[in-house]
């Protein structure tokens, strides 16, 4: 019988020999669905056997961001300089064996920032212990490739490798609902025009065992995002470029360097250089919000924020409260930009915008 791995390829060949087009979409449909499904099973088998000491860090602070890069691209100085953190140095590969977090305080937030061991080529199926790398990955709200100046195709590779692991990049993730059914087949509901046809759509759900459910399409995606849909095991996570090593690089590499990634920011951690900036576009990136708490019949905090991440619940700002509190929680009370009235009563999954001001009723 063959491997795993003889089977992924396989696939591979079959995928790349097949053209593309109305009457083989469903085909192609299903092979990438075998594929997935694959390599979802590697994972779960390098998963399983490696431990990986130093590798379970618990997320700590308003935000949590990795340094990712492959090794010897300056991680451990630049953690040094931006942190806490005493992350050993070296001219050579892997001299990051293990997790180290450091602390960032910037602008009122705490952020933790991760140094991982290099990521490598063959990440995604355990070489250079990309398992428990990208594992510590899928946890962050935020992910910095960090490259070297004299190595800037890097990029192409290190997304390819977190893609293959089920990380997806500034990505959101598809706006689909599966309700799955005891009887009736399939059936498709969608608010917009779909590229994928009915047969595509059957055949996917079919490979993932789903005969009986309601498919509801609140966005026009491809069968690679409908795939993420129904595996339900994807991290969605935001990400920033720094190029390193700014200070040993020829004037005409640096100008190619900089029309490549316009977007970067441009660093030397080893003497410093553009650090501000870096802190700054970080926290940009991390896009933080301001909620005033507000205890039951008293003035609201007007002087010390609590800083969230856009996007963040009343339930999760229930969790970093304290534990009783979302066993515990009745209700809240929410002034501000995210409420429909003054003093609008909501429940836990109500999200919060800057500015707001929040009351949280709790059972006594």
């Amino acid at each position: 019988m063959a491997t795993i791995q003889e089977q992924i390829r396989e696939i591979e060949e079959e995928i790349k020999k097949t053209s593309y087009n109305k009457a083989t979409s469903h085909h192609i449909g299903r092979l990438k669905a075998k594929l997935a499904k694959l390599h979802d099973e590697v994972e779960k088998k390098s998963s399983s056997s490696g431990t990986g000491e130093g590798y379970s860090v618990k997320k700590s602070g308003d935000a949590t961001v990795t340094l990712v890069g492959f090794p010897s691209v300056g991680k451990s100085t630049l953690l040094n300089k931006l942190t806490d953190a005493h992350s050993e140095v070296g001219a050579y590969e892997f001299t990051t064996l293990t997790v180290i977090p450091g602390v960032m305080e910037y602008k009122g937030a705490t952020i933790q920032i991760l140094d991982v061991p290099g990521l490598v080529k063959g990440a995604a199926s355990g070489r250079g212990r990309g398992k428990e790398v990208i594992a510590v990955i899928r946890n962050s709200d935020l992910v910095l490739f960090l490259l070297d100046v004299f190595q800037p195709l890097h990029l192409p590779v290190l997304k390819e490798e977190l893609y293959e692991a089920g990380i997806r990049v500034d990505q959101h993730p598809p706006d689909v609902v599966i309700k799955k059914m005891d009887r009736g087949g399939v059936r498709i509901n969608s608010t917009v025009e779909l590229d994928l046809d009915e047969e595509t759509i059957k055949s996917i759900l079919d490979e993932y065992k789903i005969h009986n459910a309601t498919v509801l399409f609140r966005e026009n995606i491809n069968v690679d995002q409908l795939i993420d849909v129904v595996s339900k095991n994807r991290s969605y996570v935001s990400s920033m470029i720094v190029v390193n090593k700014v200070d040993l690089a020829y004037p005409k590499m640096l100008e190619e360097a900089k029309k490549m990634y316009p977007e970067a920011v441009f660093i030397s951690a080893h003497n410093s250089q553009n650090l501000e900036e870096l802190k700054n576009v970080l926290y940009e990136r991390l896009k933080f919000i301001r909620v005033y708490m507000k205890p039951q019949g008293e003035a609201a905090d007007m002087e010390e924020p609590m800083i969230v991440l856009d996007g963040t619940n009343i339930g999760q700002i229930c969790e970093r409260l304290h534990k009783d509190f979302k066993k515990k929680f009745r209700f809240a009370y929410v002034w501000g930009p995210s409420a429909k009235h003054p003093g609008q009563r909501v429940g836990m999954d109500h999200k919060l915008k800057d500015g707001d001001v929040l009351s949280i009723i709790i059972q006594k």
